[in-house]
């Protein structure tokens, strides 16, 4: 591991990634993004659970699409999204079956001023990642992403865990944007983060 990187934590190790998006997407509340010189510490996530899930993309089966959403756990399922966001997921669970964790923002915590210049839009540092497609423009990920082993950091991408822990429970509520599934309460924030891209699982773009 890169010294840079391992100042940051230590790998999420692969076996907690393998169960059920349910169970996983509340516990990486917390863990640390790197991509290359920028990092950020997730404050938000949705849970999809593949073909059990009306809301997830795998809803239907595999596809070229969402190829990568049945794979290993520990990789990112990154996927484009009304023509011009990327966003990225943790793929969670048993190899072949289909579920994802969505990030869905960090907090940032180095290369803030290389976020600033991926995001020349966002007018406080706040804005730089509270969303899932501002976290992937902030941090450089795009679809040459999809597939990338954040365990064993390809292409320099990582997630990691660093002992922080929250004095609060996080945060439930329905998921952002949804049509199908979304009764469900499937999204999960830091309790009083300023980084999450908004306080309740009301409005906003199609992320699942």
């Amino acid at each position: 591991m890169p010294a840079h990187v391992a100042r940051l934590g230590r790998p999420v190790e692969r076996s907690r990634l393998a169960r059920p998006a349910v169970e996983v997407a509340p516990e990486l509340l917390g863990t640390v993004l790197v991509a290359g010189d920028r990092a950020g510490r997730i404050v938000e996530v949705e849970a999809y659970m593949g073909e059990a899930d009306p809301g997830s993309h795998a809803f239907r089966g595999p596809t070229a699409r969402t190829a990568t959403m049945f794979g290993p756990p520990g990789h990112l399922y990154v996927y484009f999204t009304y023509g011009m966001h990327w966003c990225a997921n943790v793929v969670c669970g048993d190899d072949g079956v289909a579920s994802a964790a969505l990030i869905r923002a960090l907090e940032p915590l180095r290369g803030v001023e290389a976020m600033r210049e991926a995001r020349p839009a966002a007018r406080r540092d706040r804005d730089l990642c509270n969303g899932p497609a501002k976290l992937c423009q902030a941090l450089g990920l795009d679809g040459r992403h999809d597939g990338t082993d954040v365990v064993r950091g390809t292409d320099d991408v990582w997630l990691l865990e660093d002992g922080w822990t929250s004095d609060a429970a996080p945060v439930v509520s329905t998921r952002i944007g949804l049509t199908n599934g979304a009764d469900l309460p499937w999204r999960w924030h830091v309790d009083g983060s300023a980084h999450v891209s908004r306080p309740s699982g009301r409005g906003g773009i199609v992320v699942g």
